[in-house]
């Protein structure tokens, strides 16, 4: 018997899908956001010092400009010394130099007695927080080094050294020294004893565990007294080269005393606090980078 043929009926054909289109108005704002962000976490730490320099620029330009002032405006400290800004390299011989020479001569002194300051303080310091005996025969010592005045010890190191030079570096060194000491001391006291547990299952002998556990724990209290030797260095120079003379911004800044420029001194003045910023902030960026941001800001 013959079947009835079917007609098969034809499979309908679906539309390929077409690629959905994102508005780009989304991404449009979110960049914009960020970018808003960005924008107003710049200008909370712009805008606050701009607006307070230029009242405090207003109100010294006010003070200064009534009769019987002895203090020059900024207008006139910007005049007077127009031409220590816009050429500070020259050099007539002599004492007769511009601002970078001064200044570079006192930075190398810094550097010279910081740096000097520095190893000898962590060393101290680290022996005086790891051993009882040490901290009883030092720290009394330490404690009452660290009040003498800066200055009152640069009569003796000339006497000492009979040069103006080695001098200085011995006031830096002997300035900055104190608080690294001290401060390392307490870093090293302030390792957990879990620490010193651990070293001696892994049996690291002194030069490991000074290395790997000592230091890497203590750092951030090493860079606080690093950070608070820098400051009293700079502090410091400026105040012996007034009494020892020779090129340096702290002999600029007594000459033109005795001379009576006093926008000399306020330019002077200026850059001394910018450069002190800066030696704080480089201390202060690689005590980041070393402690992982552990050590405070």
């Amino acid at each position: 018997m013959n079947m009835p043929l079917v007609k098969a009926e034809p499979t309908p054909v679906m539309p390929a899908p077409t690629a959905k289109v994102l508005p780009l108005e989304p991404k449009r704002n979110a960049l914009a956001t960020r970018l808003a962000t960005r924008v107003r976490d710049v200008a909370i730490r712009v805008v606050p010092p701009i607006v307070v320099i230029t009242v405090t620029l207003l109100v010294w330009e006010l003070l200064c400009r009534r009769a019987g002032s002895t203090l020059p405006p900024p207008s006139r400290v910007l005049d007077d010394t127009w031409e220590l800004i816009v050429d500070p390299f020259f050099d007539r011989g002599g004492l007769d130099k511009g601002l970078f020479w001064h200044l570079s001569a006192s930075l190398q002194r810094v550097a010279s007695g910081y740096l000097l300051a520095s190893l000898v303080g962590v060393a101290l310091g680290t022996l005086v927080g790891q051993s009882t005996w040490a901290m009883r025969g030092l720290d009394p010592i330490f404690q009452v080094l660290r009040t003498v005045p800066p200055l009152a010890w640069l009569p003796l190191s000339l006497a000492a050294f009979r040069n103006g030079q080695p001098s200085a570096i011995f006031v830096i060194f002997i300035t900055a020294i104190w608080p690294i000491i001290i401060n390392t001391a307490v870093g090293i006291r302030n390792i957990p004893q879990d620490y010193h547990n651990v070293a001696r299952v892994l049996r690291l002998n002194h030069f490991e565990f000074f290395w790997k556990i000592m230091l890497p724990s203590a750092a951030p209290y090493i860079f606080t007294g690093l950070r608070i030797g820098i400051g009293l260095s700079w502090l410091a120079i400026v105040a012996a080269e007034m009494l020892i003379g020779g090129v340096g911004i702290g002999f600029f800044i007594w000459d033109a005393w005795n001379s009576s420029h006093i926008s000399e001194i306020i330019l002077a003045l200026l850059y001394v606090g910018l450069i002190g910023f800066v030696l704080d902030r480089i201390v202060a960026g690689i005590a980041t980078l070393v402690t992982h941001g552990t050590a405070a800001n």
